[in-house]
């Protein structure tokens, strides 16, 4: 099993579009897949399930008062599984701090998926927190959406430093442009020439899209409702990078 993050400190730069769709293609190709929404907006819960479905407390979860295995809710698509997000999640940093818990213990949660799914995906919130240490430390890899903006970068920066800071640089880190809208200037000029602080930058981009929004329209991943368009292309070719990338 691989487990990877699909994380910004940034919001809005298609975090969770692409933590749906890698999910979701992923699944299809063969892969048992298991999206676990981390984010307390829940958002990738919105777009795969249905509204009645529930989840524990962040609090009841981290004091195993339920088992991981009970939040396990099947999509509508094959070979994919979610891990609902709900409100309380917004207090899992508060909670991991309360409780002193080890810095592990978001990776011993998912371990046990190891014997029944062969990717975990982790859609994360924009923070740098105790739950963002502890899903570097979860993740094998972990990869990072950048609008091609100055802005975008500097957050990117200021992640890298985070992860220098407090001894997390053993994880692997890639970025990939997101959202890219080539009529733009400086779009084409960093997808282009990218920044040499850029490293292991990914080949593949996401472009800026209008179908790639009506995933809340049709509450499905892009492949769903518009498996032709070259937008599903590009999610394609990026998660082969994705696959490969170790």
């Amino acid at each position: 099993m691989r487990t990877i993050a699909i994380y910004n400190l940034k919001g809005g730069v298609g975090k969770t579009a692409a933590a749906v769709n890698f999910s979701y293609l992923a699944a299809q190709s063969g892969l048992r897949t298991l999206l676990w929404d981390l984010d307390p907006q829940g958002a990738a819960t919105w777009y795969l399930l249905s509204d009645s479905e529930k989840s524990a407390s962040a609090e009841k979860l981290i004091k195993r008062k339920v088992t991981i295995g009970e939040q396990l809710v099947r999509s509508r698509f094959d070979r994919l599984d979610v891990i609902p997000s709900n409100f309380s999640h917004r207090k899992l940093d508060i909670t991991l701090s309360k409780l002193q818990v080890s810095s592990h213990t978001l990776k011993r949660l998912i371990n046990p998926f190891g014997e029944t799914h062969s990717l975990v995906v982790l859609d994360c919130p924009p923070s740098l927190s105790k739950l963002a240490e502890q899903i570097f430390d979860s993740a094998d890899a972990i990869f990072v959406p950048l609008v091609p903006t100055y802005l975008s970068l500097r957050t990117f920066e200021q992640a890298m430093e985070y992860i220098k800071a407090h001894k997390l640089g053993h994880k692997q880190v890639y970025p990939f442009f997101s959202m890219v809208d080539i009529r733009r200037q400086l779009h084409r000029e960093l997808l282009n020439e990218p920044p040499k602080n850029l490293k292991r930058l990914l080949t593949n981009y996401i472009p800026y899209s209008a179908v790639i929004e009506k995933m809340g329209e049709h509450r499905a991943p892009l492949p769903v409702y518009a498996r032709t368009h070259p937008a599903t292309g590009a999610y394609e070719r990026l998660l082969q990078e994705v696959l490969a990338a170790r």
